[in-house]
């Protein structure tokens, strides 16, 4: 369950325009998504394979050119299918936990 959050948390930083990989990681710890470069890199290369996102190289005023990740069309596609399937099972867990 986890890895589908990572990657639906990914996608929603994503949204706000391209990032660099360094960049996530902070804007993930900032909201206490504990994340290592080891996880993120293959998951990004995963989401890119599948379509959902794409990179550019831009340059760097310092050291070597960034590889900035952005959300495809397709991207923003499932990016909505999760944000519909978020909604249903926090709306699902919402009615549980009142049923006490």
């Amino acid at each position: 369950m986890r890895k589908g959050m990572l990657e639906y948390c990914i996608m929603l930083l994503l949204r706000r325009g391209p990032s660099y990989a360094s960049d996530i990681i902070v804007r993930l710890k900032e909201a206490q998504l504990i994340v290592v470069e080891g996880t993120l890199y293959p998951l990004l290369t995963r989401l890119k394979n599948d379509g959902l996102l794409s990179y550019e190289w831009i340059e760097s005023t310092q050291g070597p050119p960034r590889k900035y990740y952005r959300l495809t069309a397709a991207g923003e596609v499932v990016l909505g299918e999760l944000e519909t399937s978020w909604r249903e099972l926090n709306e699902s867990v919402a009615r549980l936990a009142q049923n006490k």
